[in-house]
This record gives structure tokens, sequence and C-alpha cells, in this order.
């Protein structure tokens, strides 16, 4: 099956994604979230914590990570799960 993407539609879904901030755990707990699990790796460096929210239908997984060679030393990133 071959999926045919426009330039401009392409364009328009990244001017939307940079218009909106990017989830941070903070903004998460502030707009209603709640933590529905978590886990951590052996060395504690390492975390996933997942979110979710009674009015929405899908949840948010953020991974942090604790690295002394970089700089921020705390790294987040979080992504909605559909």
């Amino acid at each position: 099956m071959r999926v045919a993407f426009s330039f401009a539609a392409i364009l328009a879904a990244v001017r939307l994604a940079a218009a909106e901030p990017p989830l941070t755990i903070e903004r998460l707990i502030g707009e209603g979230w709640e933590i529905a699990g978590y886990t951590s790796g052996y060395d504690n460096r390492s975390t996933l914590l997942l979110f979710r929210h009674k009015d929405k239908n899908y949840l948010i997984q953020c991974s942090t990570l604790y690295d002394v060679t970089r700089e921020p030393r705390v790294n987040v990133n979080c992504y909605e799960l559909h």
C-alpha cells in the first residue's frame, strides 16, 4: 500500500506541533493527570512514568534519564500513547 503525503499537510502538522508547548511532568500534573504506574532501572538512572487522565482516552508516558555526562543532567521525554 502506498501512502501519499502532501508537502502542505506535513508543513501544517509541523507548525501545529511546534505551536504546542512540550509535555513536561510539571505540566501534566498541573493539568490533572495522575500517575498510573512507573518502573525504574536497577541503577536508578532511568525511569518510565505512565500518566492517565479521567477525561482522556489515551495515556502519556514519560521517560526520565539521569546522566552525569550531559548538561542538563536530567532529560525528560513525554509522549502520547494512543
